[in-house]
């Protein structure tokens, strides 16, 4: 199975790379500094899972190489149309097409350049950074995908790229309900994401104060209020279950944003925190903590 990973950085360069371990057919994208140390020096992983370093397929433009089986989308939430529209080139009548991306509008902007037909649901579970240009850092022990099937005839091909997930040694689930697990991934990663760029804090600060403890609460609770407005219920007990597997994590974590923050890059708050005060606001009643939130980092939203 050949498989394109658009593109390569935390997350795609982390399974893109256990898929090419296991002798499967991988091409990644990127750009820039990254772009440049891919192909001089390859991919170096370091990970408590095993470290590695590839040689490694690589182009800026997709249009260079030849379609793929399934796309791996894992770009930040800003370039989503960007990226997608570049992809056209790769992408048949039968390539899958899974976002594993934060955020739960994905498929519904994906569908906007893509058949319905090509995309897939995904959710990815991991700590990543680029640590410096070609090198992949992995935090902690999280490291998993799910991803599952939107429409009936998607099914068979999904059985297959999860066959070959397995096969790499990667922690994969395949899910009959995957709208429900990506909107589990987004109420947790709101709290994290949030908590953690405010407080320019690893979860160990998080944990260890009383206010910021509060606030990852909160921001949670207003997220499932959303994902109850719009039709998923992710059950009574999901926020106490979600506050004790955050005791599980190491206390370096961050999010992803947090690192973003650190890096002077741009934000996906719109998408996150932003995200969930505007369809709170649409479904009739506010987030107040994540409109605060959100308001507090919009300054830098672009870098």
């Amino acid at each position: 199975m050949r498989v394109g990973v658009m593109a390569a950085g935390g997350v795609g360069g982390y399974f893109g790379a256990r898929l090419q371990q296991a002798g499967h057919d991988v091409v990644f994208f990127a750009r820039g500094r990254h772009l440049e140390a891919l192909r001089k020096d390859g991919l170096t992983l370091k990970s408590t899972h095993g470290d590695a370093k590839l040689e490694v397929q690589v182009f800026k433009d997709p249009s260079e190489t030849a379609p793929v089986d399934v796309v791996m989308f894992a770009v930040k939430l800003w370039d989503t149309e960007g990226a997608a529209a570049q992809l056209k080139s790769i992408v048949s009548p039968k390539t899958l097409v899974i976002p594993f991306q934060n955020g739960v509008e994905s498929v519904d902007r994906l569908r906007q350049i893509f058949p319905k037909e090509n995309v897939l649901g995904g959710s990815a579970y991991i700590a990543t950074r680029i640590a410096a240009p070609g090198v992949i850092e992995h935090i902690g022990q999280m490291a998993s995908i799910e991803f599952g099937p939107l429409l009936p005839q998607q099914r068979q091909a999904a059985e297959a790229f999860h066959a070959v997930c397995k096969d790499a040694g990667i922690n994969v689930k395949l899910s009959d309900d995957i709208n429900r697990v990506i909107w589990q991934k987004f109420v947790f990663l709101v709290a994290v994401s949030s908590a953690t760029a405010v407080a320019r804090s690893g979860l160990g600060v998080v944990r260890a104060d009383p206010d910021l403890r509060w606030l990852f609460e909160q921001c949670m609770r207003e997220s499932w209020r959303v994902a109850k407005a719009r039709g998923v219920d992710l059950g009574e007990d999901f926020v106490p279950q979600r506050l004790a597997f955050m005791e599980t994590l190491p206390a370096e974590m961050k999010a992803s944003m947090a690192h973003d923050l650190e890096n002077g890059g741009r934000l996906e708050a719109p998408w996150l925190c932003g995200a969930v005060a505007r369809m709170a606001a649409e479904a009739g009643f506010e987030a107040p903590v994540n409109r605060a939130v959100y308001a507090a980092l919009k300054p830098f939203i672009n870098g």
